[in-house]
């Protein structure tokens, strides 16, 4: 089966991102998506490559990402999830929005 973490943002390792590494245990085979990575920290993601949206080569998406959170639900929705038997959002922000497939 193959699973994908989708998260909203990387940015501190707050009590999201202990979620996130909880998730990560039970599904240490899931490919890991965040619309910008940016985590100092990397104990959370147990070693696993993040796949992120465009917003994370946007200027100054390093320090002020918020700025950019209208281009949110269209990056979230640019994943391409379509090869998925389960996705698993970790927020009520934006990535609720991600598609599993061609709308």
């Amino acid at each position: 089966m193959r699973v994908a973490i989708v998260h909203d943002w990387l940015v501190a390792p707050d009590g999201a991102e202990k979620v996130l590494e909880q998730l990560i245990q039970c599904y240490p085979e899931a490919d890991l998506f965040s619309l910008i990575d940016f985590l100092a920290d990397r104990r959370a993601l147990c070693g696993k490559p993040v796949t992120t949206s465009f917003i994370q080569w946007l200027s100054f998406a390093r320090r002020h990402y918020r700025a950019y959170s209208r281009l949110f639900p269209l990056a979230a929705g640019h994943f391409d999830l379509a090869g998925y038997d389960l996705i698993i959002t970790t927020s009520d922000a934006v990535v609720p929005g991600v598609r599993a497939g061609p709308a």
